[in-house]
């Protein structure tokens, strides 16, 4: 049932019905009133998806939600046309399924399903009904669009194309290399709106890379430009308008507007010239800021609906979920914080390069402290890894910082090039492996191994533990004379095992964890690691086996002598891999065991063999087969042979 709200309480939560929707949709109201309340609608919304997901984005979301209305309540109304419209930002993706909901679109029951198995992805996916395109490293929208209105042309098809990017994406060089072709070939059926909030990730556009002219620049391209306020639904609407009488080149809107928009709390503007960080990037709010925004949303769009005499909004509630009590969990982010902070102070030549995800990566606290040696880069790894290369060159020890899967895919020809330089950098790709399945599959990064494996002078390392972290940052920066990429996992995870106290760090050897004969399970990171201890000592127990685990940091070299001689008293190897099957830890230990022609071992490999579901953590790995029942039934079978 629907409830009259008037003050939202503690403990539930709200959701707009699609008769709501509706009843606004079918009101007899000015088409710019009409706009207004649709976007605060779907604020109520968003804020309910991303509370019950857990994770989302607040504030691009807010910010873009009169955009994305306008365009589908007012500029799609062309049937003979092919309407497209999508986010090249990807992150504003709970913005644009509460307007495609709110207009009956995708079903109403998905609004709970955000960033769950079968539900919504954290960013746009194809298989989702209305999304034309998947989004993945910024810039890639404009093109993308062009290469649609080319497709359709030929079909003879005509297009109107609406893509929105955010400010921080014009710091992608593929934003500009896109513009150029677009004015050579007057495709006028683009129409690009900017969400220009004038907040990236961590900090302001202008404290990373200074827009400048904006206009003036988009002009020089061959682009009509004209900007506007993109929160204020009359001027949005006057300018989509003007923009219309353009048909001999495309068209860019430069939309100014407000990071949070609709909460009071949530909102910021240009006048915070001193915001140090934007609080409301990712993540959900808590109950207490949950309550006080949806209430604010409320008192809004009730004022404004009392306004035009319409009746109050009816919502639907629900109980907030109960939090499970949290288990202790390692943090390797949290840890390489720490042994970062102390390498600096013992090596003045260490210099940390960051793109956009210093609270990310867990570099802010150097950043405090050696503000001198920390420079920001942006959303542009390609000119990141090169001004790395430069450093290094000139003596620097550079700490090169990213999400894996933009650093090892985005910057490869660019860590190439150094490499060939020989000299030593550091790479660390935070966010590695499958989890967080929350932001789906171009943000779980399970091809960065197999990226950066064949590149020459490149060490590739994962540790399982906050210990391990420690040791092997150490062993890049003091010992080891080639460069290095960390593969870091991103979510705390609980740790049950112990390194051996006689552990050291040896190139391509790892440890053994636990001691067995007959069958052993081969694994790296805190997740793999986990998985295998947790499953040996199951299998233990159940099955009578005596199982051994070796931990194995060493990603694309190990030691052949080594790897033959812990697994000698073995007749059952199973690797277990959190990366694609192809180019993983487990294809060069299926390798050296190809090798011995004598060799005794039956190899088995656990890994990822299709794109990265997107849900619960719980959700993803079980959807993938990374289950403790997985490998109990491969040494089950085993041993039934």
């Amino acid at each position: 049932m629907g409830d009259q709200i008037g003050i939202a309480v503690s403990g539930k939560m709200y959701h707009v019905p699609l008769k709501e929707f509706n009843r606004i949709l079918n009101a007899d109201i000015d088409i710019h009133l009409k706009v207004s309340l649709f976007s605060y609608l779907c604020r109520i919304n968003t804020l309910y998806m991303i509370a019950k997901a857990g994770s989302g984005h607040i504030g691009s979301s807010f910010s873009s939600m009169e955009i994305i209305s306008w365009i589908y309540l007012n500029e799609f109304n062309d049937s003979d046309s092919d309407n497209i419209f999508f986010s090249s930002k990807g992150h504003d993706a709970p913005a644009l399924y509460s307007v495609l909901i709110g207009l009956g679109i995708i079903e109403t029951n998905m609004l709970g399903k955000l960033r769950r198995i079968n539900g919504l992805p954290g960013h746009p996916d194809v298989s989702t009904k209305g999304i034309v395109t998947n989004t993945g490293s910024l810039g890639m929208g404009i093109s993308k669009a062009k290469g649609m209105v080319f497709a359709n042309k030929i079909q003879e098809i005509d297009t109107n194309a609406f893509i929105l990017t955010g400010d921080g994406e014009l710091q992608e060089g593929q934003f500009w290399e896109s513009l150029i072709s677009a004015s050579n070939h007057n495709l006028n059926e683009l129409t690009v709106v900017i969400d220009h909030n004038k907040l990236q990730s961590d900090t302001l556009v202008s404290k990373v890379s200074d827009l400048g002219d904006l206009e003036a620049k988009l002009r020089s391209f061959g682009w009509h430009v004209e900007r506007c306020d993109g929160n204020d639904v009359l001027d949005l609407g006057n300018t989509f308008k003007s923009i219309k009488k353009i048909v001999d080149k495309p068209k860019v809107i430069i939309a100014d507007t407000v990071k949070g928009k609709g909460v009071s709390f949530m909102e910021h503007t240009s006048i915070d010239s001193d915001t140090e960080f934007y609080k409301f990037h990712s993540g959900a709010p808590s109950s207490d800021m949950y309550i006080q925004a949806t209430q604010e949303l409320i008192d809004y769009t009730n004022s404004s609906l009392d306004a035009l005499s319409l009746q109050p909004l009816m919502l639907e509630t629900e109980m907030q979920q109960s939090i499970p009590k949290l288990e202790k969990k390692q943090s390797l982010i949290s840890a390489y914080s720490l042994t970062l902070l102390d390498q600096a102070k013992l090596n003045p030549n260490l210099v940390v390069l960051d793109a956009d995800l210093m609270i990310d990566t867990g570099i802010a606290a150097f950043q405090q402290e050696f503000p001198q040696r920390f420079l920001e880069c942006g959303i542009a790894e390609q000119d990141m890894v090169s001004q790395a290369g430069g450093m290094a060159l000139k003596g620097a020890l550079p700490i090169v910082h990213s999400f894996a899967c933009f650093l090892s895919s985005r910057a490869n020809e660019q860590i190439y090039n150094n490499s060939t330089e020989h000299t030593k950098i550091i790479y660390v790709g935070s966010l590695s492996g499958i989890l967080p399945g929350g932001p789906g599959h171009s943000h779980q990064s399970v091809r960065d191994i197999s990226a950066l494996a064949a590149i020459p002078n490149l060490v590739l390392v994962e540790p399982s533990c906050e210990q391990e972290v420690e040791m092997l940052f150490d062993w890049c920066v003091n010992s080891n004379q080639d460069s290095s990429y960390i593969r870091l996992t991103s979510v705390p995870w609980p740790i049950k095992f112990s390194l051996p106290d006689n552990y050291k760090i040896q190139h391509g050897q790892g440890c053994i964890l636990l001691p067995g004969k007959e069958i052993c399970i081969i694994a790296y990171g805190p997740i793999p690691v986990s998985l295998a201890y947790e499953s040996a000592k199951l299998a233990n127990e159940r099955l009578g086996t005596s199982v051994k685990i070796i931990n194995l940091p060493w990603l694309n070299y190990i030691d052949k002598a080594w790897i033959h001689e812990v697994l000698d008293d073995c007749n059952l190897v199973i690797s277990i891999d959190n990366h694609y099957r192809e180019g993983g830890q487990g294809s060069r230990i299926g390798e050296i065991l190809s090798e011995n022609v004598e060799s005794k071992n039956v190899f088995k490999r656990i890994a990822i063999d299709s794109i990265p579901a997107c849900g619960t953590n719980e959700e993803v790995l079980e959807a993938h087969n990374l289950i403790e029942e997985n490998v109990i039934n491969i040494i089950k079978n085993f041993l039934d042979k």
